[in-house]
């Protein structure tokens, strides 16, 4: 090829500008992308960075799924005459190399609220990119709002951004050649992406693989969805309480929706629509507008970390500072975190959480209450634990909710869940927990839940010892509670609410509803009783003093316990 049709093929190098994937692993409705690509060429890149990676919230499992849906988002740029490049390092230094090599004119990106890791790397990339005048380009795929100044506006947002059309990503890509093209294969090198050695090594992530993870990729999310949408949504009231009917019943999107593998706004609009094609009182119909629902409240816990970023590690309300740190007991965190309370809800729910890296809303609201009241544990070690066994962590609902389950809002009510109560209730028939729980398959129905009350012949009979020392994964052993339930609980609650009813700390909660507090106007509409404390319209009050809950949904379907 002569030089001067080389040239002439060639863009200019300062004509470009570069997208910047993070958690919005998608190329349908990819507002980021369909933006850059409308003012020419475009390089696409993902930068793994391992201070991220370094963080106490990251894990393996996370990485898996976001290389399985970086390598379909690859396959799908290549189909468009683009590609993806993959850097290794920490983004302002790669925008710097890039820029030094062939200088551009604007970095693109979606939102992002995340952990404060991500956060402080946000605010250095605006540094970066003002200081080499680079034009920095971000836009909304939640229904979240930077620098909302008054919670009364946030819901006409919502719900103009998720009925908005979705951005079109269906033009040519043509590929920057000054570029080398990217590679997706081993060892790490800074093209390439790192060996599971590698991550373990030089990151300290631990290489442990849920073995029934769900598997990444934008196809895979839209399949589910897809699935959802036509059959499942049937189920969806009055089994997503259900750790068994869970699975099957509820959405699984959760983890394409945190990484981007699928955009809100798509599976917005593709539930309303399927409804609309539903007989107004079908129990499908009605299961898809409680999902709905789930979604606007989705964006609104996100929201508070949005509007308070800080709540990832620190009380929100500031009168609960001391309450559980000093007494922090790493046996009893030791005991939640192996499965081992001896209470056998909560430690097949452990169990389950380890294999799959998910269980259902329901059973992670017992954990964290189990780890906040009986156990006496602060949400900040907890909250981190959870964090690397979800798969579909969500920093955002995360912390929002650790906080809500704990008591350190403020503005909640005390939620305790008794784990025996909730396996009488979800597990009446003990499928669950002898499912999850090998040692305890022959224990009969009258002593599943309470293994300890067991006579010795019982225990003999269905060849399992209760003992105090019983070893982890020993088959034939099961542990007594670490603490009596009863007693613990009563005594949890009494400190709390004994904190809670001091005059500073009541004071201080007006404030917190007038910044975090739902509005009215939302679907699940917000009723909020005369001590500040919010219900919704649509199922069971999230506090239980609430006034005006209508009575048509089932008690448990619409509300986020958790």
């Amino acid at each position: 090829m002569s030089d001067s049709l080389h040239a002439q093929l060639q863009p200019e190098p300062s004509h470009y500008r570069v997208v910047w994937f993070k958690r919005d692993l998608r190329l349908h409705d990819h507002a980021a992308l369909a933006e850059a690509a409308r003012h020419g060429p475009v390089l696409c890149l993902y930068v793994l960075e391992p201070s991220l990676w370094a963080q106490p919230d990251a894990a393996a499992q996370h990485l898996a799924f976001i290389h399985e849906s970086l390598r379909e988002l690859h396959r799908g740029l290549k189909a468009l005459g683009g590609q993806l490049h993959l850097r290794v390092g920490e983004v302002t230094n790669v925008l710097a190399e890039l820029h030094a090599q062939h200088p551009f004119e604007a970095l693109h990106a979606h939102e992002e609220t995340g952990n404060a890791h991500t956060h402080a790397r946000d605010l250095a990339v605006g540094r970066w990119c003002r200081a080499h005048g680079v034009g920095w380009h971000e836009v909304p795929q939640f229904g979240v709002v930077r620098r909302l100044q008054n919670r009364n506006t946030w819901q006409p947002q919502w719900e103009a951004l998720m009925a908005s059309p979705m951005a079109s990503t269906t033009a040519t890509l043509p590929p920057l050649h000054f570029f080398a093209p990217p590679a997706w294969s081993t060892p790490a090198q800074r093209h390439r992406w790192p060996t599971p050695e590698w991550l373990q090594h030089e990151l300290g992530l631990n290489p442990w693989q849920p073995p029934q993870r769900q598997p990444g990729g934008e196809s895979a999310g839209l399949a589910v969805l897809a699935d959802f949408l036509d059959h499942r949504s049937a189920h969806y009231r009055g089994g997503i309480s259900s750790p068994l009917r869970a699975p099957d019943a509820c959405s699984r999107l959760s983890a394409h929706l945190a990484y981007g593998t699928v955009s809100l706004r798509h599976v917005v609009q593709a539930t309303r629509a399927r409804a609309a094609e539903l007989p107004p009182h079908s129990r499908q119909r009605q299961g898809l507008n409680a999902f709905v629902s789930r979604l606007y409240w989705h964006c609104h816990f996100i929201q508070k970390l949005e509007s308070q970023p800080d709540i990832e590690w620190r009380n929100l309300h500031r009168g609960y500072d001391g309450l559980r740190e000093p007494g922090f007991n790493p046996a009893h965190f030791a005991a939640l975190t192996q499965g081992r309370t001896g209470w056998p809800m909560v430690d097949a729910c452990v169990a389950m959480l380890h294999h799959t890296g998910w269980i259902n809303f329901r059973m992670r609201a017992m954990l964290v209450s189990v780890a906040a009241y009986p156990l006496w544990l602060h949400w900040r070690e907890v909250g981190l634990w959870l964090a690397r066994e979800f798969l579909d962590y969500e920093p955002g609902i995360h912390w929002s909710q650790l906080q809500m389950q704990s008591g350190t809002t403020g503005i909640n009510t005390t939620r305790v869940y008794n784990p025996i109560k909730q396996a009488q209730d979800h597990d009446p028939h003990g499928h669950f927990v002898r499912q999850w729980l090998p040692a305890l398959r022959r224990v009969p129905d009258t002593w599943l839940f309470e293994p300890w009350r067991m006579p010795a012949s019982v225990q003999a009979a269905c060849g399992v010892r209760v003992c105090a020392d019983a070893p982890a994964g020993d088959g034939h052993t099961w542990p007594l509670p670490v603490v009596d339930l009863a007693t613990a609980t009563r005594e949890a609650k009494a400190r709390l609410h004994g904190l809670r009813a001091q005059p500073q700390v009541k004071a201080a909660k007006a404030a917190i509803v007038d910044k975090h507090g739902s509005r009215k106007g939302m679907p699940g509409r917000t009723v909020r009783g005369a001590d500040g404390s919010e219900g919704t319209a649509t199922g069971r009050p999230h506090q239980r003093h609430s006034q005006r809950t209508a009575p048509s949904t089932p008690p448990d379907q619409l509300t986020l316990d958790f």
